[in-house]
């Protein structure tokens, strides 16, 4: 495996992202955490510095464990990443005259195992306002662009590289062939990472967790969920007992299907909770964000406790978080906030009476469904849509109401058909309505009305950490309009959300 060190930067996921597309296994890790933490080492083949938003000499700038650099694998070192390798060996670091964003012309070596294959020119995309002054001892210069004269380094004798941009974005023309050369050539790694392996570990390693006990599912009926309840069946068979909570912030029709999918599946072993009052309650005239998703990751546990009473001897919890919540949940120390809470990562409390059993908490959503494939589930769930966890709770800005969610429920459900109509659902990340929590003034029937705005968004994205909207079709907008109008009783504006990801997140909260 591979383990990258995250200092903040905002393509770290893509590393993750370009090193399995090659079958190899990859963990992003906080960058300045104590390595022995880390249970992976027994595997480790090579480690890659991260880049980040820091000086590398400013204080408080994040800083990896010097234990890093005895454990005798490569180490490739991108941008931010770079200058630690460059100030911890005895180089140096300086602020640029000339920062450069954006693609860059770098003559490179291809002479060096990092550069094998490339030509002499590549363009690749530079980010950065800081750039070596000085190489370590033992480096030698592989690269150099018009502004970096150190564009890249190596120590061969000690298996160190660095480079100034980052091969991980794809507007860098030939980044795969240089991340291949460090993970294949230099690390030594193989191809032997697949859905198939991932079953055989995962379902040894869940044995081994929960042993003879007993898991209660917390199934919501989305991909995450379903496929880690058939992932937790297929290790500990009828000891799994899935309970499918109705909140009351779930999509129209929900809870009906959850029953006739589900039930089929595990029978007995399938119990849904009424428990939209105790939720709607405890969010009445809640209107922060975090609070929100923190009062629902406390009250799905209060609710689990409960029914795990009922069912005696009931040891552990599964859920189905997936990679994107971790990292999207965890900051590095002493350096970028946590971008949200997850209701199932920053959400639970700190102390719980049940275990978790996480067999997704390492993939994106892509490997979710073809590890799902691999688990002979229906494309009904495989294909369907990411649904948020806290669900409606984050699509319903402001405070939560049972008028409010009624006029969303409506306008989502026809935003969906329309969606499945047009040819569009399985093609699109996520298309959903959102409802503001401000009343705009129409005219209906040479009538004044003053109600509610509906925000439609649709997203295409490959794992959740970034996302483009969707250029729907003139057409396909305006019938969404019109029909949640004409259809939707207290909404009469909708309007369209164009922000990609970053600087947006696809939920609105």
């Amino acid at each position: 495996m591979i383990l990258i060190l995250d200092f903040g930067s905002q393509y770290t996921q893509l590393i993750a992202r370009r090193i399995r597309e090659e079958k190899v296994y990859c963990e992003i890790y906080p960058g300045n955490k104590p390595i022995k933490s880390f249970d992976g080492l027994k595997d480790l083949k090579g480690i890659i510095l991260s880049g980040g938003y820091e000086s590398v000499y400013a204080k408080g700038a994040p800083w990896p464990d010097t234990e890093i650099w005895n454990l005798g694998v490569p180490i490739l070192g991108i941008c931010y990443g770079m200058q630690l390798i460059a100030e911890h060996l005895g180089g140096k670091v300086k602020p640029s005259k000339h920062r450069e964003f954006g693609l860059a012309s770098v003559d490179v070596k291809n002479g060096c195992a990092l550069f094998k294959g490339l030509k002499a020119k590549e363009i690749l995309w530079m980010s950065h306002g800081d750039k070596l002054s000085k190489i370590p001892g033992g480096f030698k210069i592989t690269a150099k662009s018009d502004n970096s004269p150190y564009a890249a380094i190596e120590d061969v004798k000690n298996h160190i590289y660095g480079v100034q941009f980052h091969p991980e974005v794809k507007h860098s023309v030939n980044g795969k062939k240089i991340i291949q050369n460090f993970i294949f050539n230099i690390c030594g790694s193989k191809r032997d990472w697949t859905m198939k392996s991932y079953i055989v570990d995962e379902v040894k390693r869940i044995k081994r967790q929960v042993g003879g006990g007993k898991v209660l599912c917390a199934l919501s009926g989305g991909v995450d969920s379903s496929v880690a309840a058939v992932m937790i069946h297929k290790a500990i068979g009828k000891r799994l007992f899935c309970v499918y909570v109705d909140h009351g912030l779930q999509k129209l029709g929900e809870t009906e299907r959850v029953k006739k999918i589900f039930g089929k599946k595990f029978g007995a072993n399938l119990k849904i909770i009424d428990a939209k009052k105790e939720f709607l309650s405890k969010l009445k005239n809640v209107t922060d964000p975090e609070k929100k998703r923190k009062i629902i990751g406390h009250t799905f546990i209060e609710v689990f406790d409960r029914e795990a009473k009922k069912l005696k001897s009931i040891d552990y919890l599964l859920q189905g978080t997936i990679y994107p919540d971790v990292i999207e949940s965890v900051s590095i120390k002493g350096s970028k906030a946590p971008i949200k809470s997850h209701h199932n990562v920053g959400g639970l409390p700190e102390k719980m009476k049940m275990k978790l059993v996480e067999p997704l908490k390492f993939l994106f959503k892509d490997e979710v469904r073809i590890l799902g494939r691999e688990l002979a589930i229906p494309e009904e769930i495989i294909n369907r849509q990411p649904f948020p966890g806290p669900g409606l709770a984050v699509r319903c800005l402001g405070d939560i109401t049972e008028e409010k969610l009624k006029i969303l429920k409506e306008a989502d459900n026809i935003v969906t058909q329309e969606i499945i109509k047009a040819g569009l659902y399985e093609k699109i990340w996520q298309s959903f309505a959102i409802i503001l929590p401000v009343k705009t003034v129409g005219v209906m029937g040479d009538a004044r009305t003053y109600e509610h705005v509906i925000v439609l968004r649709a997203v295409n994205s490959e794992d959740a950490m970034t996302a483009d909207w969707v250029k729907l079709p003139y057409e396909l907008l305006g019938k969404i309009s019109s029909r949640i109008i004409n259809e939707v009783k207290g909404a009469n504006r909708v309007v369209y959300d164009i922000s990609n990801k970053p600087p947006a997140t696809i939920e609105w909260e």
